[in-house]
């Protein structure tokens, strides 16, 4: 039975601020509205860090793009809350190693679907669905997911920088475990949340994002939680780490430098 939500928004609201819109303006895009440079201003008053975080997350999910597709022969790529579209997408990435590799985004935000379709229309390896991303009944059943992805090979599910958006009532874990379950032996789980050691940054910008968002936030977590999240699955070099070590393409890749939060995650393999 499907996991039963909300019904998903179909128009853009310019007067609660996005997730994807703030991350856009992180990273330096167009694509969002004052309201969403607002709370983001207000972030980085307290983790200032919070733009250099966004950039080196945005390089973690090229990278382990880049190498499954390279080093792995990952030809099929399934996005779970990709937010808006911005330089080298997974599909730029992708594609680049093979021209036939496919790629479903999936994000529940009517923007993200107007603007990824737009850059995707002449795309036919690609496409954006509206979809809440703990929804695993709907996306696997999404006429765009079955024309594209084969569940009978090896695919890439990515969760890159969302699993800090689902409460802990709709269980982070077992999301990842629903996927996982569903794909065929040699495919990857990629896991990356926003995690502080520090109490007060946890709790400030968990209540800050759920105020902001009204309720679309789950929690800023510890490096701990993230490690339920691949159990099961064989855990490729380096590990779990903060996601500016992972496998980074060159010795003068940059690190995060300061540490009131850190994305933090990593890539399992199912065996």
């Amino acid at each position: 039975m499907s996991q039963e939500r909300e019904p998903l928004p179909t128009a853009i609201d310019t007067g609660i601020p996005s997730v994807a819109r703030m991350y856009d303006f992180l990273l330096g895009g167009k694509d969002n509205y004052a309201i969403d440079r607002e709370a983001s201003e207000e972030l980085l008053k307290v983790v200032p860090s919070t733009k250099e975080l966004a950039v080196n997350n945005r390089r973690f999910l090229q990278r382990v793009v880049g190498v499954l597709a390279r080093e792995y022969g990952i030809r099929q790529f399934l996005d779970h809350g990709s937010g808006l579209p911005t330089q080298d997408n997974v599909h730029q990435v992708a594609q680049r190693v093979d021209p036939a590799s496919r790629v479903v985004y999936v994000d529940n935000d009517p923007i993200v679907l107007a603007h990824g379709r737009a850059l995707l229309e002449e795309n036919e390896n690609t496409a954006v669905i509206q979809a809440d991303f703990r929804d695993t009944d709907g996306i696997f059943g999404h006429p765009e997911v079955e024309r594209l992805i084969d569940f009978s090979r090896p695919v890439a599910a990515l969760f890159v920088s969302v699993m800090h958006c689902i409460p802990d009532e709709d269980d982070p874990a077992a999301l990842v475990r629903r996927v996982a379950e569903r794909l065929a032996p040699g495919s990857f789980l990629v896991v990356c949340q926003l995690v502080s050691e520090d109490k007060s940054v946890r709790d400030f910008v968990t209540e800050f994002m759920d105020a902001s968002t009204q309720g679309n936030w789950g929690r800023v977590r510890q490096e701990s939680d993230v490690h339920g999240f691949l159990d099961g699955l064989q855990i490729l070099e380096p590990g779990l780490v903060e996601v500016s070590t992972w496998r980074p393409d060159t010795d003068l890749a940059p690190r995060q430098a300061t540490q009131e939060w850190i994305e933090f995650g990593g890539v399992g393999r199912k065996a």
